[in-house]
């Protein structure tokens, strides 16, 4: 099993995955034309995709997925708060919050998570008896998110502000109050608790997305996380990047149990 963040930051966000014979896109807020060319660095063809798989409808997460999924003839999975933004999609398909789904050899788990969007979630995908999750845009780190999190050997984390920084930047104080809050974005110091926890479950390959490039620095997230952890306890942690992919993560379990979806 192995994935990718293609982009993640405030405007444009997209991970690839791949495990089980499938190979999905988390998202694809940047355009179909710039998704295939960041594909196409890590040697991997846009037509090879077999789905779309939706965490919630704001733009900086689906504006490229229309065109995408018609350009490449990729099904998109969304679930009923996220279905009505989707018009012109090459093949809808709806899945229930909570319930897992399998393409091929890959089962997906969505999670719900708290945000302000009509039904946000997070994802756990699981292959070849590896586990990977993605969290980004939650305002909160709730009891079901930890759960669903348990036993991730790899896993995208939103570090979205530093609070400071946040204050001080040129957002209008309605914005400032809405990341802030439970339904808006982790913080840094947020993210650093939960991987601390999420550590001691066997998670081992850490890539921080979803960093603000107005209220955070990839600096500022690294040094938040190595307040509360030593990161030579990972085998690799990475701050994802809104320019361009960061490169091709191949899963390497520790030796733990695998928590089945």
């Amino acid at each position: 099993m192995r994935f990718s963040v293609i982009s993640s930051g405030s405007k444009a966000n997209c991970t690839f995955v791949e495990g089980g014979g499938a190979r999905i896109l988390i998202d694809c807020g940047l355009s179909a034309k710039q998704a295939a060319l960041r594909l196409g660095e890590l040697g991997i063809e846009a037509d090879s995709i077999d789905a779309i798989c939706v965490t919630h409808e704001h733009s900086d997460h689906i504006k490229g997925v229309p065109v995408f999924s018609r350009r490449h003839q990729v099904p998109v999975y969304a679930n009923c708060g996220a279905a009505p933004y989707l018009d012109g999609v090459y093949e809808l398909c709806v899945f229930e919050t909570g319930n897992p789904f399998s393409l091929a050899g890959m089962q997906i788990l969505p999670f719900s998570i708290v945000h302000d969007a009509a039904e946000p979630v997070g994802f756990v995908v699981e292959a070849d008896g590896q586990r990977f999750g993605q969290a980004t845009d939650i305002g909160k780190v709730t009891t079901l998110v930890r759960q669903a999190l348990r036993g991730c050997h790899a896993l995208v984390l939103e570090a979205n502000h530093d609070p400071q920084l946040l204050r001080d930047c040129a957002y209008p104080w309605e914005l400032k109050q809405r990341i802030a809050s439970a339904a808006g974005h982790l913080s840094n110091d947020q993210a650093a608790e939960l991987l601390a926890e999420l550590n001691s479950y066997g998670l081992t390959q850490v890539v921080l997305g979803h960093i603000s490039e107005n209220s955070n620095t990839p600096e500022t997230a690294l040094a938040a996380v190595q307040r509360r952890l030593d990161l030579s306890l990972f085998q690799s942690f990475y701050c994802a990047s809104a320019v361009c992919a960061c490169e091709l993560i191949e899963l390497a379990p520790a030796p733990c149990a695998v928590v089945s979806l």
